[in-house]
């Protein structure tokens, strides 16, 4: 699938989502928003892809909406807002949802929407010197589609006083605000990732995206009593699947699992 905002770079099992549109760090428009929910659902059901990373082409991640792309949303009717919104937001939840690991890598700046982009992965890393933002209510709108995400990862108090303030804040508060997993020396960022992704290697594919269903689960639907029959009914499905068998024949026999390359 050709792409006009994005690339996907594939090495092995690993696909790179890279927002493209360097000469303007990035910023996202309709057209990237549709095709990152394309790439993701496209990626998310390849079975020969086990993990999904997204970066940035240039000198940042992503610095938000695209300028141009708002002077024409600020003429909008209602029905159109709510219809480019609402893709903004199946955006964010397609890759939240995915059934494979996701991870954002983030540098020089991420400002407003981009936010829900990192925040919507299941590991977001930055450079110690990557800018964040989430400047909405500096122009006198909210950040509505990112909040899930961002709340989820912040928490209610710590999003109050990133999106209230608007506030401009470098990658050590954003580890410290819990907004990304982890920051570090703009040198170390790629040996972080290299050690994420092997880690993810030696867990089983399908185990992972059991797991990512289960917590998805247990965290947005059900409560602690409908947990209690669900959590059973999926670990005994589990150790039935082919891949339970052979990871438990694997560690009984200590040898590695036959998803782990030698």
């Amino acid at each position: 699938m050709k792409f006009d905002t994005i690339e996907i770079e594939i090495l092995n099992d690993i696909a790179t989502v890279w927002l493209n549109r360097p000469e303007i760090h990035n910023a996202f428009n309709e057209i990237m928003i549709r095709e990152i929910g394309e790439a993701y659902e496209l990626l998310g059901k390849d079975e020969n892809i086990r993990i999904i990373v997204m970066r940035g082409r240039g000198k940042s991640f992503c610095a938000g909406a695209d300028l141009n792309w708002m002077r024409g949303v600020a003429g909008y009717s209602y029905e159109q807002n709510y219809k480019e919104s609402l893709q903004l937001s199946e955006c964010f939840y397609t890759i939240y949802s995915s059934p494979k690991p996701t991870i954002a890598i983030v540098h020089g700046a991420a400002i407003g929407g981009a936010n829900g982009l990192l925040a919507a992965c299941d590991f977001a890393y930055s450079t110690d010197s990557a800018v964040f933002s989430l400047s909405e209510v500096k122009i006198g709108i909210v950040p509505a589609c990112i909040s899930p995400y961002v709340t989820k990862r912040v928490g209610e108090y710590g999003s109050k006083e990133l999106m209230l303030t608007g506030k401009r804040f470098k990658g050590q508060e954003a580890a410290s605000h819990k907004l990304v997993n982890k920051s570090v020396d703009d040198a170390k960022i790629d040996e972080l990732l290299i050690e994420t992704i092997e880690l993810l290697r030696t867990s089983g594919p399908k185990a992972m995206a059991h797991c990512k269903t289960l917590l998805y689960d247990i965290s947005n639907k059900l409560t602690l009593k409908e947990a209690i029959g669900y959590t059973a009914k999926m670990i005994a499905d589990i150790r039935a699947s082919e891949e339970g068998q052979e990871g438990m024949s694997a560690f009984l026999e200590k040898r590695k699992p036959n998803w782990v390359e030698n």
